[in-house]
């Protein structure tokens, strides 16, 4: 089976709709959710063939394959992470500068910024005493980086 288009996220689709389908899922590493031309397996050992026409990164939740009785879809594997839970509007600005010094992704969870694991960022925290924790933890989004020059 080759997938070219994604059908629609699990996300938008009501109880109901989910409930009357079997699930067979796509556990994907964050950073292979980037790639539009892959190929997979379900967790049911299903092969698919992904070769999305539009240029888009794929989602946790994304269908792949729906029909009457079955959905395929993306989920995601845990990554490990670095939770950085900044105490202030300083500490905040301060983390946030000195990562984007080093060109380094991050992703927003309420008022706690997440980055992959990386122990110069870890010591940075212990130096600059801003709270954060080591954590597996799944994420719905790739972590991407912003291209940019300094010209």
């Amino acid at each position: 089976m080759i997938v070219e288009q994604i059908i629609t996220n699990i996300e938008n689709m009501g109880k109901e709709e989910i409930e009357k389908r079997h699930i067979e899922k796509v556990y994907l590493e964050s950073a292979h959710l980037m790639k539009r031309i892959q190929r997979v397996k379900t967790d049911h050992g299903k092969e698919i063939g992904i070769r999305l026409k539009e240029s888009r990164d794929l989602v946790a939740g994304d269908v792949l394959y729906m029909d009457e009785n079955n959905i395929i879809m993306i989920d995601v594997l845990s990554d490990d992470l670095i939770v950085i839970q900044p105490r202030n509007i300083n500490e905040m600005g301060t983390i946030a500068h000195q990562l984007g010094n080093r060109h380094l992704p991050a992703q927003f969870e309420g008022d706690e910024m997440l980055v992959q694991y990386d122990y110069l960022v870890e010591e940075l925290l212990q130096e600059l005493q801003i709270p954060y924790k080591r954590e597996e933890r799944k994420v719905n989004k790739a972590f991407r980086h912003i291209g940019h020059s300094h010209g």
